[in-house]
This record gives C-alpha cells, structure tokens and sequence, in this order.
C-alpha cells in the first residue's frame, strides 16, 4: 500500500476512531511526560509519531525500514526526526532513550522476540508495544491461515506468549490491557468500547508496557 494511502486511512471515520482509541491506551501505558525522550519503532508513515511530538510535546525519533514512508512522515512532521533502520539491530546504544514504543510492528518481524530484545535494550525507562491480539474478534475475521488484506502474514500475539518471551528480559512491573472490541468502527463498536474494561485482554489492540531494570553499578 502506498504511504499515502496507508496515512490516509487514520483520517477515515472508522481509522480516527481506532487509532484514537489505541493512541490513548498507548498514551496513558507510557505515563507521557513533555520533554521526555521516545523512540518510535516501525513508525511507518508517522501518523502516532506526529502525535506523540505535536500533542503530547516528546522528543520523538521514528525508525522504519521502508524509506518511502519514512519520507512521507519526514514531510508531514517538521517535530520529529525520522531514520532509517532495522528493528532487529536498532542502531542506537543501550538506554538512548527515556522511552520506547512501538505500534504494531512487531507483528510483521520475522524474529520478534529479538525485536523485542531491542526495544528493551536501548529503552532506559518505559517500553510499551502494541500488537495485534489473537485472543479477539479482529483475529477471527480477518487473522486466521495467513491473514487477509492488510493482516496478511501477521503474526497475533497471546498475553502468554509475551510474558514468556519478557520473562527473560530485564523488565519489571509489566501490564497488559486491551482496545479495539469490536473493530467495525461502528455505533454498536462505540458502545461496547464504554461497557468493557481495558483488562480484558481481548481487544483486537493489545498493549503491553512494564519498566526497564537498571543495570547494577559496577
């Protein structure tokens, strides 16, 4: 999909109300302070980098892969810097960052619990991710086999799977909350969204977040 395109789709009725709903899971995971450092992992064409550094005043670097959107987020976001770089061996040193996230892109790495291991590494405070949940409606309309339209080939976490896999990172203090309920967008969507607690993890929008140990003193 062109960068353009996948941009725009946030601005649609349905994608404005998904993305605000995700964004402010993300938002509050975070314990976003202004000023702050926060490295965006898989930002793609910027559309919550753009937002972490215009509305909420961090200081954001977005990292990407594909360069056509890194391109198209550098021209719709004078705020932030965006880079290109591999999320498998993300080209900064350890604790660059006061902050890190990232917003479902892990799904789409071959190798995510090394993703993961980055993210954590060059985090010095928060890390928080947003993935795509298997344990949701989403997933069965649109993730089983390998996946249809924009999900195809996505990987769909379980909460398990990812405790696991941070069970042997450096992390403490981690927690888990869901969005997304219903992913029609629709009136009936809205409703429920209001009706479900964000612990029940079976939202289509998975976040996890938790607290990076420091290392001990020499």
């Amino acid at each position: 999909m062109h960068a353009k395109e996948y941009d725009s789709w946030y601005e649609t009725t349905r994608g404005q109300w998904i993305g605000q709903r995700e964004y402010a899971l993300v938002c509050d995971a975070l314990r976003v302070r202004a000023g702050r450092s926060l490295l965006d992992v898989g930002c793609g064409t910027g559309w919550f980098t753009r937002k972490f550094s215009g509305e909420q005043k961090m200081q954001v670097t977005g990292v990407d892969i594909d360069q056509a959107r890194l391109d198209f987020g550098r021209s719709k976001d004078p705020l932030s810097l965006y880079l290109r770089g591999d999320a498998l061996c993300l080209p900064f040193p350890d604790n660059a960052f006061d902050c890190v996230v990232s917003m479902t892109a892990l799904p789409f790495v071959a190798d995510w619990p090394r993703a993961l291991g980055e993210l954590v590494r060059v985090s010095g405070d928060r890390f928080v991710l947003g993935l795509l949940n298997r344990n949701s409606l989403l997933w069965r309309q649109k993730g089983q086999g390998d996946g249809t339209g924009a999900y195809r080939g996505a990987h769909w976490h379980s909460a398990g799977e990812i405790a696991s896999v941070l069970a042997a990172l450096p992390v403490s203090n981690v927690s888990m909350r869901s969005c997304v309920f219903v992913p029609s967008g629709g009136v009936l969507a809205r409703v429920v969204e209001t009706l479900i607690p964000r612990w029940m993890l079976c939202g289509a929008f998975l976040v996890v977040s938790g607290q990076k140990i420091a290392a001990a003193s020499p």
